[in-house]
């Protein structure tokens, strides 16, 4: 993966810099800050840009390289949803690639996002699927989350929903999180920690 190094007396004047020489603009960049000269002329920034084409190319080379290693033949579409990358693999073994409540999965993400880590030297959003798993997981923890809240306003018993991992509980929670008669919590230890759907106390 190419980088590119711009020097000028400000972050900004060496941003600037960049997206000129490189001919882009902000969205298609990552930049972090590398070194600060002091000379005869004063302090100099010094930049290391990375274009997100690169890290995108990156990503996909290195998850094709593990599945094939994993002796299994797929496909990769990258696809822009909800202003979110997302990466989602095709292949005739999607159950191994997503394990029991997707653990696979996320460890195969953790993994890709270390190593993007480690080269461009800080975070890059991105999602990884398989079969659009995570998908129609979402709808599916949706219709859930909110077939129970409505009960649980109604009945005022709180609800323990069955373990999830952290997406999946974020899902959850998001998703109750402006309700008036409900709210959630999670509870229990790793890997087994779950959702409450608790009911408001009125006032």
């Amino acid at each position: 993966m190419e980088k590119y190094k711009f020097t000028a007396k400000t972050k900004e004047s060496a941003k600037e810099l960049a997206l000129y020489e490189l001919k882009t603009d902000e969205n298609n960049i990552i930049y972090t800050t590398k070194e600060v000269k002091s000379g005869l002329f004063g302090k100099k920034i010094e930049i290391e840009v990375v274009k997100k084409e690169d890290i995108i190319n990156l990503i996909k080379e290195n998850l094709l390289n593990i599945i094939s290693k994993m002796g299994i033949d797929a496909k990769i579409e990258i696809k822009n949803r909800e202003e979110s990358l997302n990466f989602i693999i095709y292949c005739d073994q999607n159950a191994l690639l997503i394990g029991k409540q997707g653990k696979n999965l996320q460890a195969l993400t953790i993994l890709l996002k270390q190593i993007v880590l480690q080269e461009v030297g800080q975070p890059f959003k991105f999602n990884l699927d398989v079969g659009e798993y995570k998908l129609k997981r979402q709808k599916e923890l949706e219709r859930l989350a909110k077939r129970t809240a409505k009960e649980v306003a109604k009945t005022k018993i709180e609800a323990k929903l069955d373990s999830m991992n952290s997406y999946e509980r974020r899902i959850v929670h998001n998703i109750l999180n402006d309700w008036k008669n409900v709210y959630t919590e999670s509870e229990g230890e790793e890997p087994d920690r779950y959702v409450v759907i608790k009911p408001k106390e009125e006032k």
